[in-house]
C-alpha cells in the first residue's frame, strides 16, 4: 500500500467515525484548544483496522516506552483493547494492565477479547469524565492513546489520575502531530507538543521528553512535578 493510499484510507475512516462522536465539549481553559468529541463504541472497528500497524506503528510505540515485566500500566480510554492486550504482553504474567473507558460497551468488547485469548493480567475499570477510578499509588505508567484531546474535563481528570501514580511514574500521551499538516486526521483530533506542555504543566506535571519515532504521532512523556522533585 502506498503512502498516498494509506492517507486516503485514513481520511475516509475519520469521516465515517465523525458520525459516531459525542459532541465537542468546548475549549480548554488554559490553552484555548478545542476539545474533541469522544468516539462512540460504534466506531470501535476503526481501532482494530488492519492498517493500524502500518499507519501508527503501535508495536514501535510500546517498544519505545521500555516497559519492564512486572510493572502496572493503566491504558486510559482503552476503547476496544487494542493497546491493552499488547501492553499485557509487555508487562508479562507478573504485571498488570488496568483498561479503563467511559463506555460500558467498550469494556464489553475488551472482555470478549481477553476471554477469548485467556488473558489474565488485564482488569477493567469504568471511569468517568472527572475520575480515573484507578487505585491510589498503584500505576507505574499511565498511557492515553489518542485520548487526552477528548477529555471533557481534563483538569479534574488529571487531578484524579495523579493520585494513582507511583513515585517516578510516567504519564504518556500519544497524539497525532498538529505541527504536521500531512497527518490526515481532523484538526481537533491532533495536538502539538506546545499545547500538551501548556495544559499539563499548568496541572503540575513536568515535561520529560518527546519521542518521535511514529509515522503520524508524538509520544509525549510527563511526570508529576511533585513526585519528580523527590
Amino acid at each position: 500500500m502506498t503512502v498516498r493510499s494509506v492517507s486516503i484510507t485514513a481520511v475516509a475512516l475519520i469521516g465515517v467515525i465523525a458520525v459516531v462522536l459525542v459532541g465537542a465539549q468546548g475549549r480548554h481553559p488554559v490553552s484555548g484548544r478545542r476539545i474533541a468529541g469522544v468516539m462512540g463504541h460504534e466506531g470501535a472497528a476503526w481501532l482494530e483496522r488492519p492498517e493500524r500497524e502500518s499507519e501508527e506503528a503501535p508495536s514501535k510505540a510500546i517498544a519505545a516506552l521500555k516497559i519492564h515485566p512486572g510493572q502496572t500500566v493503566a491504558d486510559i480510554g482503552a476503547g476496544s483493547g487494542y493497546y491493552a492486550v499488547r501492553l499485557a504482553d509487555a508487562v508479562g504474567p507478573r504485571g498488570l494492565v488496568y483498561a479503563t473507558d467511559l463506555q460500558p460497551q467498550m469494556l464489553a468488547l475488551i472482555k470478549q477479547k481477553i476471554d477469548a485469548a485467556a488473558i489474565r493480567n488485564i482488569e477493567m475499570i469504568l471511569g468517568s469524565e472527572t475520575e480515573s477510578r484507578l487505585p491510589a499509588a498503584a500505576v507505574d505508567l499511565a498511557i492515553m492513546v489518542d485520548v487526552y484531546h477528548e477529555l471533557a474535563q481534563p483538569q479534574a481528570f488529571l487531578a484524579s489520575l495523579k493520585k494513582s501514580l507511583r513515585p517516578n511514574a510516567r504519564l504518556v500521551l500519544i497524539e497525532f502531530r498538529k505541527e504536521d499538516p500531512r497527518v490526515p486526521i481532523r484538526e481537533e483530533h491532533k495536538m502539538s507538543v506546545a499545547e500538551a506542555r501548556t495544559e499539563l504543566e499548568a496541572e503540575d506535571f513536568r515535561f520529560d521528553q518527546v519521542i518521535d519515532v511514529l509515522p503520524w504521532q508524538h509520544i509525549l512523556v510527563f511526570r508529576p512535578a511533585a513526585i519528580a522533585a523527590k
